[in-house]
């Protein structure tokens, strides 16, 4: 009898204990990026590449710069525009030159690939020329290069399908994103892509 007291005793004090640490107050916390921008800077930024046509990859490179720097505190970050004309590759001399020209250190560089263009038109829209609404399959690369060497410090790509309206086809073969307002018309899907490639770059919250 002495012996189940002691033991009903036991398991009232751990449950008691279990209890007060199930009553600890939780709280978020911020946990900081992975990837410290401030040591890269000054930082380049290149408007991105696409073989699209029309304000798509445009869209892309503003939106990463505002998501990329968004917990990042003050970077200096300069708009180095599209790549030249007639620079078809670059090497480690090119990415110098570039340093030198603009006074940066690294360089943002990425390219949006749009591989899949589906609309949803008859065969007799095909033949003529108007706005139609697709589902698009599109792919975002990004990387941080220095410029001294011309090495790669930084690479993510990300990969989303989204239905988008304003996109106009000639010829029945050529798609063109021309919407008078790129960011209504496609910020959904631009917005995925550049949240996936800039989670090094934010910071993030948890539980403890």
């Amino acid at each position: 009898m002495k012996g189940m007291t002691l033991n009903a005793l036991s398991l009232l004090v751990l449950a008691g204990v279990l209890g007060c640490a199930a009553r600890q107050p939780t709280q978020m916390v911020t946990v900081p990026p992975r990837i410290d921008l401030a040591p890269h800077q000054m930082i380049g930024v290149m408007e991105f590449e696409s073989g699209s046509k029309g304000k798509l990859a445009e869209l892309a490179t503003r939106r990463f710069v505002e998501e990329a720097r968004r917990d990042q505190g003050m970077l200096r970050m300069v708009d180095l525009g599209p790549r030249r004309m007639g620079q078809k590759s670059w090497t480690p001399a090119s990415y110098r030159a570039v340093g030198v020209e603009h006074d940066v250190q690294t360089i943002f560089m990425g390219e949006l690939s749009v591989s899949d263009v589906r609309p949803n038109f008859s065969i007799e829209t095909v033949l003529r020329s108007g706005d139609i609404t697709a589902q698009v399959d599109a792919t975002l690369t990004v990387q941080l290069v220095e410029t001294s060497t011309g090495a790669s410090l930084w690479s993510a790509s990300a990969r989303a399908a989204k239905s988008l309206g304003h996109i106009s086809v000639f010829r029945g073969r050529e798609f063109v994103f021309d919407a008078e307002d790129p960011e209504a018309a496609y910020g959904v899907l631009v917005d995925a892509l550049v949240e996936q490639v800039t989670t090094d770059f934010r910071a993030t919250w948890v539980r403890r």
